[in-house]
C-alpha cells in the first residue's frame, strides 16, 4: 500500500508539473504559453478540471484540531487522485499508466472510506 501511495503521489506530481507547465501566465507556473481551449487536447481541459475542482474542496476553514483538519484535506486530496486516475483511463493509452490508476483508484477509495469513518468517529 506505501508503494501505491508513493506512486500516486509522483503521479500527481508530474501531472501537476504538465499542467503547470502548460498554463502559462497570471501566477501559474511554466514558459509555456496558456493554451487556449480550442487547442487543449480532451485530456488537458479534464486534468484541468479535476486539478480545479480538487483545489478549491482542499480550501477549507481549518478548526485548529490537527488530526480532522488533516483528514478533512486529505478526503478532497484523494479524491482528486481519484479523479486524475479517472482521466487516464479514459484517455490514456500505457497499459502501465492505466494498471496504476486502476490501483490508486482502489486505494484512495479505500483510505477516504476509512478517514470519512475516523472523523465520524471524532464526531467531525
Amino acid at each position: 500500500m506505501k508503494k501505491t501511495i508513493a506512486l500516486a503521489g509522483l503521479m500527481l506530481l508530474g501531472i501537476a508539473g504538465i499542467a503547470g507547465a502548460q498554463q502559462g501566465h497570471h501566477g501559474q507556473h511554466g514558459n509555456a504559453p496558456p493554451a487556449t481551449a480550442a487547442t487543449e487536447t480532451p485530456s488537458t481541459k479534464a486534468f484541468r478540471a479535476v486539478n480545479d475542482k480538487m483545489h478549491a474542496n482542499m480550501d477549507l476553514k481549518f478548526s485548529g484540531d490537527a488530526d480532522a483538519d488533516f483528514l478533512r484535506g486529505m478526503i478532497p486530496h484523494h479524491q482528486g487522485a481519484i479523479d486524475m486516475a479517472k482521466v487516464v483511463l479514459e484517455h490514456g493509452k500505457d497499459a502501465r499508466v492505466r494498471k496504476l490508476a486502476q490501483e490508486i483508484i482502489r486505494a484512495q477509495e479505500a483510505e477516504i472510506a476509512e478517514m470519512q469513518k475516523w472523523l465520524k468517529e471524532m464526531g467531525r
